[in-house]
């Protein structure tokens, strides 16, 4: 699991989904996309859209630490009438800086009853408290990876 954080939240992504982990770079900005969506930028020879975690999930800009990074992950979707070739999706995260090794008997189920985000997945307990996993095919709703998709 690749950790993250998000005000100050733990949060990970499963490593299978992580293509690379670079620094920040220039992004360019769109005209007319949701203030989520960062910029995109020249990753060999692909345009890859990069998300502002930090802003889709609490409307909050991600701070530009030295930690923060772009996780480029695959990216699937919801979407089965396109080609099954996953694309890859730049996600912004402060504090990316280490990783855990944990088998899903480690994941505890979120047994409230609540409407959480479909991405939010089961969490992980350690000595520092508790890490929230998410499921990035489920990060932006059909709508969105529509729009995400046409913009780039």
């Amino acid at each position: 699991m690749l950790l993250f954080q998000i005000n100050n939240e733990r949060y990970a992504i499963a490593s299978q989904q992580v293509v690379e982990v670079i620094p920040l770079v220039s992004l360019t900005t769109l005209p007319h996309t949701p203030e989520y969506f960062a910029g995109v930028f020249n990753y060999r020879g692909r345009i890859i859209p990069v998300i502002d975690l930090s802003q889709l999930m609490s409307g909050k800009r991600c701070c530009e630490y030295l930690s923060t990074r772009i996780i480029l992950v695959n990216h699937w979707g919801r979407d089965t009438t396109h080609e099954n070739l996953p694309q890859i999706m730049g996600l912004m995260a402060e504090r990316v800086i280490e990783t855990l090794q944990k088998s899903d008997v480690d994941l505890v189920d979120v047994d409230i009853q609540i409407d959480k985000p479909p991405y939010l997945g089961k969490m992980i307990v350690d000595e520092h408290g508790m890490i929230q996993c998410l499921h990035v095919e489920y990060l932006l709703s059909e709508v969105q990876q529509a729009y995400l998709l046409e913009s780039v």
